[in-house]
C-alpha cells in the first residue's frame, strides 16, 4: 500500500551543538519574522549578498551514485538571478543592514562582504545607518584563483566591511591567531634561545624587542593566506558563489564565543552555519534558492536544526515503504518512490537526494534518524532504525531539486 502523503512546514533534527533554525524564502520577506524573535539578540551577522552583477547563477547538483562518487554535479541548476537594477539593489540592501543594527546585540558586529561594484555605496550606507565612527576595518581578501584580464588589471579580492554597534562591541584577535608563514624581517637579528627556538631582536627607543619565529601572529586587514575553493576542493557543494570554511570561521571566531548567535541571511552554500556549528555558536541562516535545503541537511548533518520550509505538497510523488517493530526501535526500509513528473530528468531512488525517519509531533517532523549521499556513501541507503519515541511515525524523502516530500507509516505497535 503505499503511504500518505501529508504537509508540513517545520522540520527538527537531533543532533549536537547549541543548534540553530534555517529558513527557506526572501530574506525581505522573512525580516519581519526573524525580527519578532532575534532583535536584539544576535552576535555576529555575515552578509554575503548578490554583488549586483546581473549573471544567472547556477549550482552544479550531483545526482545518484556515480556523481557522488566522482563528486561532480552532472546537472546544472539555476540558483538566483543577480539584479541588474542598481537602485532597486541598494533598497533591498538599505532594508537589510537596517533590519542587521536593530538584530544586533550592542557588543554585536557586522561583515559585509562585496566586491568593487557595490563596495561604494555599500560603504556610505553602511556609514550613516551605523555611524562613521562605529566603522571598523575594510578586509581584502585577495586570491589568486580566476581568469585572466586583458583590457585592466586582474580583479583578485573581495572586500568585508567590519562594523560594530556600539564601542562595546566584543574582539577577540587572539581566537584567529596563525601558524607565522614567514619569519620577520631581515633586519633583526637571528637568535637561539637555550630550548633550541629560534627568535628575532631588535632595540628600537632604548628597549629590546624579540619575536619567536614559532609564535603565532594575527591577521592584518588583508587576507591573502586563505585560497578560493578550488573546482575539486573537498568542500565544494556545486553552488556557484561558495566561500572557505576556514574563511568563515575566522570572521564567527573573532567577533563571537560560546553559544553566542550567528545569522547569515543570504546563506547560500551554508558555509557560515558550519562554522557558527562547529565552534559551539547558535546559528540563524536564510536562503529562497531550495536547493540550498539539500546544503544544509548536509553540512549540518549531526546538528541540532530547526528547518523552516513552509507547507510541503501533499501530492505529486508516491512512497512505499516497509517498517518492522524490534525492541525499541523500528526498522524503516525504503521499497518504491517515485514523482508524478521526474525531478531534473530523473525518477525513482536516483531522484533521491536524502531522507530521514522519525515522528510528527503537533504538524512537526521530528527526524530521529537521517541519510544524505556523500563520497563516503554515494550510494543511497534504504534502511534506517528509529528509537520509538511519542507522535505519529513517519518519513521525509528530499529529491535533488530540494523538494521535501513527508509520508505518515503504518508503523506497528511497539513492543
Amino acid at each position: 500500500m503505499a503511504l500518505r502523503c501529508v504537509s508540513v512546514s517545520t522540520e527538527e533534527t537531533m543532533g549536537a551543538g547549541p543548534g540553530g533554525e534555517y529558513y527557506l524564502g526572501d530574506a525581505l520577506s522573512l525580516l519581519p519574522e526573524i525580527m519578532e524573535k532575534y532583535e536584539g539578540q544576535v552576535q555576529c551577522i555575515y552578509l554575503d549578498p548578490p554583488f549586483l552583477t546581473g549573471q544567472t547563477f547556477r549550482m552544479s547538483v550531483r545526482v545518484g551514485e556515480t556523481d557522488w562518487k566522482n563528486m561532480s554535479g552532472s546537472v546544472h541548476v539555476p540558483t538566483f538571478q543577480d539584479c541588474r537594477d542598481a537602485a532597486q539593489y541598494f533598497a533591498t540592501m538599505e532594508r537589510v543592514l537596517k533590519a542587521s543594527h536593530k538584530l544586533l546585540k550592542d557588543e554585536g558586529a557586522l561583515f559585509v562582504h562585496v566586491d568593487y561594484r557595490a563596495h561604494a555605496r555599500l560603504r556610505i550606507l553602511a556609514d550613516e545607518i551605523f555611524g562613521e565612527e562605529n566603522f571598523v576595518n575594510e578586509i581584502i581578501w585577495a586570491y589568486k584563483s580566476g581568469g585572466r584580464a586583458r583590457a585592466s588589471f586582474p580583479r583578485k579580492h573581495d572586500i568585508i566591511l567590519l562594523y560594530r554597534k556600539t564601542r562595546k562591541q566584543y574582539f577577540n584577535i587572539g581566537a584567529v591567531l596563525e601558524k607565522r608563514l614567514a619569519p620577520p624581517g631581515n633586519h633583526m637579528r637571528k637568535h637561539v634561545d637555550p630550548d633550541g627556538r629560534v627568535y628575532r631582536s631588535i632595540r628600537s627607543g632604548g628597549r629590546v624587542y624579540t619575536y619567536y619565529d614559532d609564535d603565532p601572529v594575527a591577521p592584518t586587514d588583508v587576507w591573502d593566506d586563505i585560497s578560493h575553493l578550488q573546482q575539486k576542493d573537498y568542500e565544494r557543494t556545486g553552488y556557484d558563489t561558495q566561500k572557505p570554511l576556514r574563511l568563515l570561521r575566522r570572521i564567527e571566531r573573532c567577533c563571537s564565543r560560546d553559544d553566542d548567535l550567528v545569522m547569515d541571511l543570504f546563506a547560500g552554500a551554508c558555509t557560515s552555519l558550519e562554522a557558527a556549528a562547529g565552534d559551539g555558536r547558535r546559528f540563524v541562516g536564510a536562503d529562497q534558492c531550495p536547493l540550498t535545503v539539500n546544503i544544509a541537511r548536509r553540512r549540518l548533518a549531526d546538528v541540532k536544526t530547526v528547518y523552516h520550509l513552509g507547507p510541503s505538497p501533499e501530492t505529486g510523488a508516491l512512497c512505499r515503504a516497509e517498517v518492522v517493530g524490534g525492541v525499541g526501535l523500528y526498522h524503516v526500509t525504503l521499497a518504491e518512490f517515485q514523482l508524478e513528473t521526474p525531478c531534473l530528468n530523473r525518477n525513482g531512488f536516483e531522484a533521491v537526494d536524502n531522507w530521514a525517519a522519525g515522528y510528527l509531533c503537533d504538524g512537526v517532523f521530528r527526524a530521529a534518524s537521517h541519510f544524505e549521499r556523500s563520497q563516503k556513501e554515494p550510494r543511497l541507503r534504504l534502511e534506517l532504525r528509529v528509537p520509538v519515541y511519542e507522535g505519529v511515525p513517519a518519513i521525509r524523502i528530499g529529491d535533488i531539486s530540494g523538494k521535501s516530500y513527508y509520508f505518515l507509516l503504518d508503523a506497528p505497535a511497539a513492543p
